[in-house]
């Protein structure tokens, strides 16, 4: 039986799951953000920001595209980073297309051309090329990137987009949804954007505040967790109380900074978000405490949702 606010199939009617693979910082989430409409997944320049799979549903009257927004492929040092690839590893054998994400502005390096070789891995999946960051360059440079992506395999498409502008959105939607098996109807109500659990979304928040304008040491070493939500009796207001957890006590006072600070910046910056996704007033309590590089051990790892 189909869901009152599951839209009715049409002959047409098309629903898979894409997947945004690429370099850590080419623009995965933000276009996931962009395709979606509303922010899913956080975005940062430092390397490692996604450390999940984070769904993203994208509803059109002729199909549904659950876009999964991986962890960077990348050559993993620590356990983490293994435990990131085999992420990306087990979600890219799911899904029907996997896109892959090459920003306009940067040379294709090793690193590209690494994890194109990886997709060789899923032959099961129609393979798309995403040129991202085509405001951040020019036409000549825009077109440079096309040929050269051209070049690495034999692509179903290549699409340039450009995700803060808006441009070619539409397009590669489009594109992606042709791609998708015929379904008899959409994978997830129409009111569903994510299936991201709340409290996943706000220890995103956090960490997102957290990480900026560190060194880009201390990003690897940040990682959130929310211990409680308790909503106040007047229901006008709810408390949520956060760990942000680092590897050394050198790194716990930085995050503090002086006189509390940048904690106090990093509260602010995740409230403005967390109200805004919770539709009311919170109360943010923020506590810094040291795992001993918890990157590397499987026990605190585990604990910390890995």
């Amino acid at each position: 039986m189909t869901d009152a606010n599951t839209p009715e199939p049409q002959s047409d009617y098309r629903a898979g799951f894409v997947s945004f693979v690429g370099r850590p910082n080419v623009g995965k989430s933000t276009l996931t953000n962009a395709l979606v409409g509303q922010k899913v997944a956080i975005t940062s320049s430092k390397p490692q920001t996604t450390r999940r799979a984070i769904r993203g549903i994208v509803h059109r009257d002729h199909g549904q595209l659950i876009l999964v927004d991986t962890p960077g492929l990348h050559r993993p040092r620590t356990l983490l980073g293994e435990r990131l690839n085999a992420l990306v590893e087990a979600t890219l054998g799911d899904v029907d297309v996997i896109a892959f994400c090459v920003p306009a502005n940067e040379t294709i390096g090793p690193g590209d051309r690494f994890i194109n070789e990886q997709l060789d891995q899923y032959p099961h999946a129609k393979k798309v090329a995403i040129v991202t960051k085509t405001d951040a360059t020019s036409k000549a440079k825009v077109a440079e990137q096309l040929l050269a992506v051209s070049q690495l395999r034999d692509w179903a498409a290549i699409i340039p987009v450009s995700a803060p502008r808006g441009e070619q959105l539409d397009v590669l939607v489009d594109e992606l949804l042709s791609l998708m098996p015929k379904a008899e109807h959409a994978l997830y109500p129409a009111e569903t954007l994510t299936d991201e659990d709340v409290t996943e979304r706000i220890a995103e928040f956090v960490r997102e505040a957290a990480l900026e304008g560190v060194s880009d040491e201390l990003p690897h070493s940040i990682a959130v967790t929310v211990d409680d939500m308790i909503e106040r009796d007047d229901k006008d207001l709810i408390e949520v109380y956060a760990n942000v957890f680092v590897e050394r006590d050198s790194q716990k006072g930085i995050i503090i900074g002086k006189g509390g600070s940048r904690l106090k910046d990093v509260g602010a910056t995740a409230r403005a978000q967390i109200e805004a996704l919770l539709g009311r007033k919170v109360f943010l309590a923020l506590h810094v405490k040291v795992a001993k590089d918890w990157q590397r051990d499987p026990k605190q790892l585990g604990r910390l949702g890995f």
